[in-house]
């Protein structure tokens, strides 16, 4: 049968943006809108915001988008956006913890979550791409993949800023332990759901 000349083939969608957006209909206004528009959402998310006793790190919706934007954009648009993201924050725009900014937050104690974003993002991104983000088990896999990282950084970089390991960890991650699972759950059946719903 004779292929009509001049017909785009579209490649199987890598992530759930692609699928909702065929490649033939993308262009380079697309993915910046996307990576934009990322970063609207993680500033919303960031606006959850609960201070916790004893420690400098406040329970927020950032892990909740960090690890979702990066499933849903793919490595690099997901690395682009929390990129982004963090240079908003940096330069004034309150898109940090409950509207927070300023490049203190870039140097401070919990400097070390927000500088694992964009790897986190990354790391999402690609594991998507490769499907992880079709079924509910190897999704969440990759979002408890994803929120270890998240944590490890900021606990390792909170350690170097008090000086104590397991201070660090007390104050920087055994707190977030149960937080993250919801959230890791929440985002382990959205994707998932999204792409039953687009089949």
């Amino acid at each position: 049968m004779a292929v009509a000349p001049n017909t785009p083939a579209l490649s199987p969608p890598r992530t759930l943006a692609d699928a909702l957006l065929p490649r033939a209909k993308t262009s380079v206004a697309t993915d910046i809108a996307l990576v934009v528009g990322a970063t609207l959402f993680l500033a919303l998310c960031a606006r959850i915001s609960i201070p916790l006793p004893g420690t400098p790190v406040p329970i927020t919706g950032q892990t909740f988008g960090v690890l979702l934007t990066g499933m849903l954009l793919g490595c690099r648009r997901g690395a682009l956006a929390l990129a982004l993201y963090l240079a908003e924050g940096g330069v004034g725009l309150p898109v940090f913890a409950g509207g927070s900014f300023g490049f203190v937050h870039l140097i401070g104690p919990t400097a070390g979550y927000l500088w694992s974003y964009p790897f986190a993002a990354a790391l999402m991104g690609l594991l998507a791409e490769r499907g992880w983000d079709r079924r509910p088990a190897t999704s969440a896999l990759a979002m408890a993949i994803g929120s270890t990282l998240i944590l490890a950084a900021g606990t390792l970089y909170l350690a170097l800023f008090i000086g104590d390991l397991h201070k660090a960890f007390l104050m920087g991650a055994a707190p977030f332990v149960l937080g993250d699972a919801i959230k890791m759950l929440a985002a382990t059946f959205l994707v998932p759901a999204g792409w039953k719903t687009v089949r």
